[in-house]
């Protein structure tokens, strides 16, 4: 069974409109990336101040509790951070496979694309205003000293 040519025109269209919302991923997956990379990071630090029973002892038990509140909350941030990248990737997602089945069965969807493509974007920017936070937080915390002049 051959597809009639308007169909085959309205699939490559859909393929095309596909195309920036795809890219859209491709830019939130790299945000991904580097967010868990910070987490990880996070996490392990908290790990090496508590390490099971022993507690690190190069601190004053109020810079250690201190730390780890701090850490506690960057951690509380970044995962918020991924959620809501996440479920904009999710909205991105069913973003495409709407406009794949308007174009399949010919029923018209452009404004449950349009609220999915708005709501994936509110989900962005606060996703990014989080990561924006937790990096903030982390630059105020962490003092570099400056090296002795001789």
């Amino acid at each position: 069974m051959t597809l009639p040519p308007d169909n085959i025109n309205d699939i490559s269209k859909a393929i095309q409109l596909a195309l920036g919302p795809v890219f859209l991923l491709t830019g939130i997956a790299g945000m991904l990336n580097v967010m868990s990379g910070r987490l990880s990071r996070i996490i392990d630090r908290a790990r090496v101040l508590t390490e099971g029973d022993r507690i690190v002892t190069s601190f004053n038990p109020e810079g250690l509790n201190e730390e780890l509140i701090t850490l506690e909350r960057r951690r509380h941030v970044t995962s918020n951070a991924i959620t809501m990248c996440t479920i904009a990737a999710l909205m991105v997602c069913l973003v495409i496979v709407i406009l794949f089945i308007e174009v399949m069965l010919n029923v018209p969807a452009n404004w449950i694309v349009g609220v999915l493509f708005t709501l994936a974007i509110v989900a962005l920017v606060v996703g990014l205003t989080n990561f924006l936070r937790e990096v903030h937080m982390a630059g105020t915390t962490i003092r570099i000293p400056r090296p002795k002049k001789n």
